[in-house]
């Protein structure tokens, strides 16, 4: 394919819902850790005029607690199909997800690597967001008797501390490598407008999930990108 092509063609990779849910999700995340580090320690305690102070660092970190816990709400509401497929994927593991871990690693820290055939999230994801799913469900279920600490065993409560600052620990890292995949390393930056504008590069989509680039292909829905007739598009 022409160098041409590669900035010019669009296909849609993500919903509306999706790329809002995503948003939503980044965000609520990012706003939970900042107001919660002068709480953790007083190293961050410059941060509490910003806040408001304690109480406002507080009230500010439960009204984006709330926020957090709406993606999946979102996702399930206004794309269910979508919602269906991520689980569906989730549990469906194949031997050509065990060969895109050996790839990928080549991949990552710059040797000559082969694209491994994958459908609509490849194996990274799957792992990635069973680690956001098991991690989530730790914040949010210990985020409960912390916050209403009169409903629970004082044992309960203090475990609640315990798994809420293990679960923020491993998000954080799962985010940090989930951001430099997306938005540094130069073989996946492409695909971070997906979580932006829901479309991403048609070359690039065909090479990281060649099997559902080719079932939209044979839907009709995406272009066929060695044909001659698709140099001059602009989008799909």
């Amino acid at each position: 394919m022409s160098k041409k092509q590669k900035p010019t063609v669009q296909v849609k990779r993500f919903s509306k819902a999706f790329v809002l849910a995503h948003a939503v999700n980044a965000l609520s995340f990012f706003a939970l850790y900042i107001t919660a580090l002068p709480m953790y320690t007083e190293f961050f305690d410059w941060l509490y005029p910003v806040l408001g102070g304690p109480e406002g660092a507080r009230l500010l970190h439960r009204i984006f607690a709330v926020a957090f816990v709406t993606p999946t709400v979102i996702w399930v509401i206004f794309d269910f199909t979508g919602f269906k497929r991520w689980m569906k994927e989730l549990i469906t593991w194949k031997k050509r997800d065990l060969q895109f871990f050996t790839e990928f690693v080549k991949e990552l820290f710059g040797f000559n690597f082969k694209h491994v055939r994958q459908t609509f999230f490849n194996a990274g994801e799957k792992i990635n967001s069973i680690i956001q799913i098991v991690t989530a469900i730790m914040i949010i279920g210990s985020g409960f008797p912390m916050w209403f600490p009169q409903f629970f065993p004082r044992a309960v409560v203090q475990w609640g501390y315990f798994f809420h600052n293990v679960g923020f620990g491993l998000a954080i890292a799962v985010v940090v490598g989930h951001i430099y995949l997306s938005v540094v390393h130069k073989n996946s930056r492409p695909g971070y407008s997906g979580v932006v504008t829901g479309k991403v590069p048609a070359w690039w989509a065909k090479e990281h999930y060649t099997e559902w680039y080719e079932e939209e292909v044979k839907k009709g829905n995406f272009p066929k990108l060695d044909d001659p007739s698709n140099k001059k598009k602009k989008g799909a």
